[in-house]
């Protein structure tokens, strides 16, 4: 009788997975953050779930009246995008961190040569040009360039570990110059912002002296008055949030939306005024979330970006690798930034930026790119379950 079981129910006795295993995919499994792993995973069921709530109202307001959309349209899309992603996050987790710099530095490069067509040949779209079209698709190359950018800058900076009189400061600086004129030309207010304060909490990372910073925050507020009256998009904006000028209708229905469900949400599909939400699908996904799920839904969304950028920052502890360090740190910092930054439109508590909710708002370009930056993150985050580097805990052969 055990000898019928034992033939129709087989035992892999080759450790396969175990501490063990040393294949590619053994080694992967043990030595990322499964951790992490796991606050992505929920963040992008979370997503699809919230795609799902408010892809009938993205679908009403695009066909206009018509049957061109599915109530799910974008659902089925999203599908499609995770489907792409996925794969991407995890096969770019598991390369070797010099070959994901030199990637890294390719793909800047070839985001930045991006960014130099898009005033050029890329479509109009709501009085700004951030696209490239392929086709039946089309590329947002500024949300790719975000993970390279983080990595290129981190390269930039570490070098200062092996020449001392290298201008680390002033070429990332440049770099970053360069990012942000593209940007403003696009116009992309929002998204110059994030590229500006990642780059200086890298900068303070790596050893920036507080008179440096203290004058790039003068010049920060300095930018931000210039911008106001001499950049009609930032002039827009500030009206708007500041005095109630102009077009504010959009973050105000985005908060009347979000409060509207109250602690618990009307459940699913019982929301009605997610309908009349511009973007309710990507840049406002968040307020469809607190009318149909609750503002404790919210607010375990928010718990989760949090989580994961302190468990970066906690895992880096013990990470003794310069251009590491910078690296997470600053794709950590990216990630947060760009959550609380929508969270923050649709509070009311930030003017309207057009920016997407990680892993949750419905984009392929966006899921992508913030795919390949958490493969990027998983990969720097890596560590050898059998090192400690830390020299105040014991390793595992007992020595200190």
């Amino acid at each position: 009788m055990n000898g019928v079981l034992a033939k129709a129910f087989p035992i892999d006795t080759s450790n396969r997975y175990g501490r063990a295993d040393r294949s590619a995919v053994g080694r992967w499994f043990w030595e990322i953050d499964r951790v992490l792993l796991l606050l992505v995973a929920i963040l992008i069921a979370v997503g699809l779930v919230a795609v799902a709530a408010a892809s009938p109202a993205a679908a009403e307001r695009y066909s206009g009246g018509s049957v061109r959309f599915a109530s799910l349209h974008y659902f089925y899309r999203q599908l499609v995008w995770i489907a792409v992603s996925l794969p991407v996050m995890v096969l770019i987790s598991m390369m070797p961190r010099e070959r994901l710099r030199r990637l890294c530095l390719i793909g800047a490069a070839a985001c930045i040569g991006a960014l130099l067509l898009v005033p050029v040949i890329g479509p109009e779209v709501n009085g700004a040009r951030r696209w490239l079209g392929f086709g039946f698709a089309q590329v947002q190359p500024s949300e790719f360039l975000k993970p390279f950018f983080i990595v290129t800058t981190a390269w930039l900076l570490s070098l200062k570990e092996k020449d001392k009189g290298l201008p680390v400061m002033l070429l990332s600086g440049a770099f970053t110059g360069l990012v942000a004129v593209l940007l403003m030309i696009q116009p992309d207010f929002g998204s110059t912002i994030i590229f500006g304060t990642v780059w200086v909490a890298m900068i303070a990372l790596a050893g920036a002296n507080l008179r440096a910073l203290a004058i790039m925050g003068v010049g920060g507020v300095i930018g931000v008055i210039l911008a106001y009256f001499f950049y009609d998009v930032a002039t827009v904006r500030i009206d708007g949030f500041l005095f109630g000028e102009g077009d504010n209708f959009q973050v105000e229905n985005a908060m009347r939306t979000l409060t509207a469900g109250g602690l618990l949400g009307m459940g699913p599909g019982g929301g009605t005024r997610k309908f009349h939400l511009p973007e309710p699908h990507t840049d406002y996904i968040f307020s469809v979330i607190g009318e149909e799920f609750g503002l404790i839904a919210c607010m375990a969304i928010a718990a989760i970006y949090c989580a994961i950028v302190v468990r970066v920052l906690v895992k880096l502890l013990d990470e003794d690798e310069p251009f590491a360090i910078l690296a997470a740190a600053g794709l950590a910092c990216q990630f947060g930034l760009q959550a609380l930054i929508n969270m923050a439109v649709n509070v009311q508590l930030a003017p309207s930026k057009g920016m997407t909710l990680p892993f949750i708002s419905y984009g392929g370009s966006s899921m992508l790119a913030l795919s390949i930056g958490m493969g990027l993150l998983l990969a720097f985050t890596r560590r050898n379950p059998y090192l400690k580097r830390s020299p105040y805990v014991v390793t595992w052969n007992g020595e200190r």
